[in-house]
């Protein structure tokens, strides 16, 4: 016969049994704590390692000089009579007519007249579409030829009031234009980022493709030397 003390030690034993979570409950809780430590280092700590920030030289006002210029993008960023693309402006561009003194109170003007200007320095601008060493880019052959706009690939940057931070991968060296802001490598926009697999999918919509066999126009060496 079993007495009242039995009892109470089997209903004891058996609440103990049912709190225990076991081995199972406990995988289960490391997992998920391990899987959120790694989505917040991989997606809040890991680009904050990698990419280092740095700010422009001297900061410029796009929205402000637009109205000031005649052929829009093409009066800074010109192509020379060769065909060759100028890239930034030079300081030559920004002095004749315009910023030979200081104009205005912004500090920023103060910076650049007295800091380049006087001095007869080029800004080392840091330059966000920079492409790997290995990669050829003709702005005269998607500008002139194929008639594509700046905005396709800079975004509207012509509407800007002041120059974003640059920020630099830490292992390549290059923007993170180049990779895009978003960690996953997913785009919106065809201004968000630079990469390869960008280029072609431009290239595939964009060109007829008369046959499934890659011509010399689609091979590796046109863009990559």
């Amino acid at each position: 016969m079993s007495t009242s003390a039995d009892t109470a030690h089997r209903k004891n034993a058996s609440d103990s049994e049912d709190a225990d979570p076991g081995p199972g409950g406990f995988i289960i809780l490391f997992f998920i704590i391990g899987l959120s430590a790694a989505w917040i280092g991989g997606w809040v700590i890991f680009p904050k390692v990698l990419y280092s920030k740095k700010e422009q030289p001297v900061q410029f006002n796009h929205l402000i000089h637009n109205p000031l210029v005649k052929n829009g993008c093409e009066s800074c960023h010109f192509f020379r009579e060769d065909g060759s693309f100028a890239g930034v402006a030079k300081l030559a561009q920004c002095v004749s007519g315009c910023h030979e003194e200081v104009q205005g109170i912004d500090p920023q003007e103060a910076v650049f007249v007295n800091e380049y200007v006087a001095k007869n320095r080029e800004v080392p601008w840091l330059i966000y579409a920079r492409q790997p060493d290995n990669v050829f880019f003709s702005h005269a052959a998607h500008v002139k030829l194929a008639k594509m706009e700046c905005v396709t690939c800079h975004g509207y940057i012509e509407q800007s009031e002041s120059l974003k931070t640059y920020e630099e991968n830490r292992v390549t060296g290059y923007s993170r234009d180049i990779w895009g802001r978003n960690l996953s490598g997913l785009a919106l926009n065809s201004w968000d980022r630079m990469k390869m697999d960008d280029c072609a999918r431009c290239h595939a919509e964009k060109t007829a493709r008369k046959s499934s066999v890659q011509t010399e126009k689609e091979a590796c060496f046109v863009c990559h030397k």
